[in-house]
């Protein structure tokens, strides 16, 4: 029987450096692939269509809500995103990581439909290196920034509710935490008994 994959929920104030580290992550392990979002957002400059989201009409937005296609779907900064559940159920069946970078609203819908998913939460290490990244990144007017700063602590009240914390202070190790909890969660006995099935049977029946 195939072993299911893990659902893997990353989130992190704005300007915290989750979606860095994910696009290292996904460059440095196989069989991991990023849920691409809905929004109703314009495309930034550099954002592809179905590579860094799906754009799409609020009116559309609304009718896939009525449709129940998302696994969460929120409300941030004005404008709305949703995670297509078909999708994801799809991936990890087929035994494939996935993972989604959600804020807190929709890391708690998520957790209460899939339980069995694993939360990171990516701590910055002060405010002013999370407002310098968010100034360096070019993308927001003055007074989306000063939006996003505030909302920085609110998101950071719910650190609590993650499996585990990682320290974005120095990029490199910041990475290989998360490296760490992914190998860690690949050696569960059900994973290494599909990987390692016949090198058992090998030892098991004393042929070797």
């Amino acid at each position: 029987m195939k072993i299911p994959g893990t659902l893997y929920i990353i989130s992190a104030p704005s300007g915290g450096g989750k979606t860095s580290l994910v696009n290292a992550l996904l460059e440095s392990v196989s069989n991991l692939e990023a849920s691409v979002s809905y929004t109703t957002r314009a495309p930034r400059p550099g954002e592809k269509e179905g590579v860094d989201y799906h754009f799409i009409t609020d009116t559309a937005f609304k009718h896939l809500v009525q449709e129940q296609t998302f696994l969460e779907y929120a409300t941030v900064f004005g404008h709305c995103y949703g995670t297509s559940l078909q999708w994801v159920r799809k991936k990890i069946e087929a035994g494939i990581d996935i993972i989604l970078e959600i804020d807190w609203q929709g890391a708690q819908q998520i957790r209460e439909k899939m339980p069995e998913s694993i939360g990171i939460f990516i701590i910055p290490p002060s405010w002013t290196t999370l407002e310098k990244r968010l100034r360096l990144r070019a993308q927001d007017e003055e007074t989306v920034i000063q939006s996003r700063m505030a909302n920085a602590m609110a998101e950071l009240a719910h650190y609590g509710e993650y499996d585990y914390l990682v320290l974005n202070d120095n990029f490199s190790h910041a990475l290989a935490d998360l490296n760490a909890i992914l190998r860690v969660r690949r050696l569960r006995s059900g994973v290494q008994k599909r990987e390692l099935a016949s090198l058992l049977e090998m030892l098991l029946n004393r042929t070797a």
